[in-house]
């Protein structure tokens, strides 16, 4: 299958990802996420669009040496990236490169299924919805999340791009934030059958490190970084000083702490 343009990142920038995107900005939702989906010993878990594994590594670890993890993403340098890192203590990991409209699995294979902000850049929802719902036994547990909005320091970040890369770029950036409503992710998963069907807001204060530097790092792990690498090294420096900026109010120490929120899904097959 053809990777969706949101997907598409070169496996430098899927490094890049690991190193900025999964260790600041996704993962500390990761064990919130897995403690939702009561992962426990012995288990097997999917992990769908897993990225470079931050919540299957925790799934893994949860499931014990008796359980099995199955991480699949849609990107290849994604999935290169988490084969190359160190193998958690817990259960065995098998990385996939596979489609959530296709999941590479058969039916009832699994207990639990976690998607960590993947399901919004699905292309057909209903049908990656069905998935999910096929590949989990009966009684099985789905978790999943999505952001709740564009957030602040993304809201930043756009404003920066648009002002100083170009619309385009910034509607790239923001493809992530652009998620079904809780009443639509309600719907959808009541329509494949799934029960126990509860959506939740969950907050957190995120830390970034300095974002004279994270801001352009964290777009070199992005879709949009190669329109970032062509802009010139003036604009760049100003995308970093416009975030710096607007984010002013929420310095710390080392950086800025901000709120942010997402919403969760959980229900059982």
């Amino acid at each position: 299958m053809k990777i969706n343009e949101p997907f598409k990142i070169t496996l430098e920038a899927a490094h890049l990802y690991e190193r900025v995107v999964a260790r600041h900005i996704l993962g500390p939702w990761a064990p919130p996420l897995v403690d939702a989906a009561r992962v426990a010993e012995g288990e097997r878990v999917l992990d769908l669009a897993c990225g470079t594994g931050v919540v299957t590594r925790i799934a893994a670890q949860r499931a014990g040496a008796r359980g099995h993890v199955t991480g699949v993403d849609l990107n290849s340098g994604m999935i290169a990236v988490a084969r190359s890192l160190p193998r958690p203590e817990g259960a065995p990991i098998e990385w996939l490169e596979g489609s959530a409209l296709a999941i590479p699995l058969r039916d009832a294979a699994v207990s639990v299924v976690l998607c960590q902000q993947g399901f919004q850049f699905f292309p057909d929802k209903p049908l990656a919805m069905r998935e999910m719902r096929r590949v989990l036994e009966p009684g099985g547990r789905l978790a999943l999340s999505v952001w709740s909005g564009i957030g602040i320091y993304n809201s930043a970040v756009a404003e920066a791009l648009a002002r100083f890369a170009g619309e385009t770029t910034a509607a790239r950036f923001c493809a992530s934030r652009n998620v079904p409503a809780p009443e639509e992710l309600e719907r959808l998963a009541i329509a494949t059958g799934l029960t126990e069907v509860n959506v939740q807001v969950s907050r957190m204060n995120i830390h970034l490190p300095r974002l004279d530097r994270f801001v352009l790092e964290h777009l070199a792990g992005t879709p949009v970084a190669e329109a970032v690498a062509a802009a010139h090294d003036a604009s760049r420096r100003q995308i970093g000083e416009s975030v710096t900026h607007a984010l002013r109010s929420f310095n710390d120490r080392d950086g800025v702490t901000y709120p942010e929120e997402i919403h969760v899904l959980t229900a059982r097959a």
